[in-house]
């Protein structure tokens, strides 16, 4: 493989979607090359490469997304991935693990700030040096990043540069610090820090819109491939909507699931003890889901905004889009209030759609995909070296194979989720005043078919959710000693896997 990929760099220089990047590895059943390969060289050029638009929401879950026109519309024209999984719950490690392509455990990134998470941690162990853009970059792609970074990220000068920071791989950036109003924030605006105030205008989602969509623009005009991630605020706490949307679904109630209000049968002793909701619990869980589904109106005028400039342009028949959340949303689920950071489906299994070219429409992916596997997708979408093995070496591999229906018959068959200690420090923005509601650290292991869950405290949980799909029986204490050690060994091994090989056998060891 890598040969003929030497090969083909040297005689049309750029690679065909499906190759893998020089020092990767790959087990893909041939013929997927041709399949999602982009149009051949020819005398006027090389082979054209996709343009790729990133949209990264933050803490929005996939009960939100009936709510979302455009986004049901994306779904339809593209492909959607039903067990889509974060490695943790929590912002900052999630977005980590984007950016690397790596678990937790190889990142380093556990929490939003401290000793063992947020930007500050990720800055100065060198990550930065190594991530999906310094990979696009370096083969030929501008770059923008628009919005939120990684949790500790100040749009103002750094002590030891004298400057406001803009991290390498990025031509364009223009980023918030603590901007979840969405209003009355600065952004650093490559390298030049600039505030804004409380006007429509000012609404951060569609400032975010209107730059990228002016990238876009100038990227097409300048004939080259672009990347552009726009991560948006929308629609974590206070879940500000833009004025337009604030009279809008006023009757609108969270979700009542059947998971609502109700413990596990035989629940973790950190759940067990909880009271059903209160009267004022509840009536505050529907005023807050009713803001959320407001706020994330603009993120879908986003997305519709987005794909009518790449239709302008010129690029939409050669420009993936990419919608997706950091992670998901409890609301009233198992009697806790709104909130995240566990290992149940409404934290861990959020919305992955995919479309454009050569990407199958309308289609329904079950694959356990994890968001290790956005770096090397956008690689292989690039033709870019990613990085397989040694520091920054991917845990995660390109799933483009899965996009065109044909799949990869060697994919995990397991997901990794690794929670440390919870966001307990009051300027956390993801800090909740109710501690009880916050699990204790965990390691979760989730497949198409179960859940399970081992605790700090020595508490375990396993769900049967292909029988039990709001994971409202706890069956950990059915399960044979065999079986327990079976479990606990995969958790070993994928807790402790780095690198593509070591991480696709571990998450292959469960059935």
């Amino acid at each position: 493989m890598i040969p003929r990929l030497r090969r083909a760099l040297r005689g049309v220089l750029a690679v065909a979607l499906l190759v893998t990047a020089a020092g990767c590895t790959s087990s893909r059943p041939g013929g997927l090359a041709d399949a999602l390969a982009p149009a051949p060289a020819t005398e006027a050029g090389p082979a054209t490469r996709p343009n790729i638009v990133f949209v990264l929401t933050d803490d929005l879950a996939k009960n939100l997304v009936p709510y979302m026109p455009n986004v049901l519309a994306l779904q339809r024209a593209g492909t959607t991935f039903t067990n889509y999984t974060v490695t943790d719950s929590l912002c900052c490690p999630s977005r980590a693990s984007i950016l690397k392509g790596q678990y937790p455990h190889n990142t380093g990134i556990f929490k939003n700030h401290g000793s063992d998470g947020g930007f500050q941690l990720f800055h100065s162990r060198g990550e930065e040096t190594s991530t999906f853009a310094t990979d696009l970059r370096q083969a030929g792609y501008r770059t923008a990043f628009l919005g939120k970074y990684l949790n500790e990220y100040q749009p103002r000068e750094l002590k030891y540069t004298g400057k406001p920071y803009v991290p390498p791989g990025w031509d364009e950036w223009y980023v918030g610090g603590n901007a979840y109003q969405n209003y009355d924030y600065a952004l650093n605006e490559n390298g030049v820090v600039k505030k804004y105030g409380h006007t429509p205008r000012d609404y951060l989602t569609d400032v975010i819109s209107a730059k990228a969509s002016t990238f876009i623009t100038a990227s097409a005009a300048a004939g080259k491939p672009f990347m552009v991630e726009l991560a948006t605020y929308t629609p974590h706490s206070p879940y500000t909507p833009a004025a337009p949307d604030t009279g809008k679904f006023l009757t609108v109630q969270a979700p009542r699931t059947p998971a609502y209000d109700r413990l596990p049968a035989n629940a973790p002793h950190w759940l067990s003890r909880h009271a059903p909701l209160t009267k004022k619990q509840r009536q505050t869980i529907d005023l807050e889901f009713r803001k959320r589904v407001q706020a994330v109106q603009s993120v879908d005028r986003m997305l519709a905004a987005l794909r009518a400039t790449l239709t302008k342009a010129g690029v939409a028949d050669n420009t993936i889009v990419v919608f997706n959340s950091d992670n998901g949303y409890h609301m009233g689920e198992y009697r806790l209030t709104s909130g995240k950071q566990t290992a149940f489906d409404t934290d861990v299994n959020v919305p992955l759609i995919v479309a454009g070219p050569r990407v199958k429409a309308g289609q329904i992916v079950d694959e356990v995909v994890e968001n290790v596997d956005l770096r090397p997708t956008f690689g292989e979408l690039a033709g870019a070296a990613t990085p397989a093995d040694g520091a920054d070496g991917v845990d995660g591999h390109s799933f483009v194979p899965l996009l065109t229906g044909a799949g990869d018959r060697s994919w995990r068959t397991t997901a990794l989720v690794e929670h440390r200690d919870p966001a307990t420090d009051p300027s956390d923005p993801d800090f909740e005043f109710d501690s009880a509601n916050i699990p204790p650290a965990y390691n979760a292991l989730r497949t198409k078919t179960f859940t399970y869950v081992e605790y700090v405290d020595g508490s375990k949980e396993y769900y049967q959710r292909d029988r039990d799909p709001e994971m409202l029986t706890n069956v950990v204490g059915t399960l044979t000693p065999q079986r327990l050690a079976e479990l606990h060994a995969a958790v070993v091994a994928m807790t402790t896997c780095a690198g593509q090989v070591a991480c696709r056998t571990a998450g292959r060891s469960l059935s």
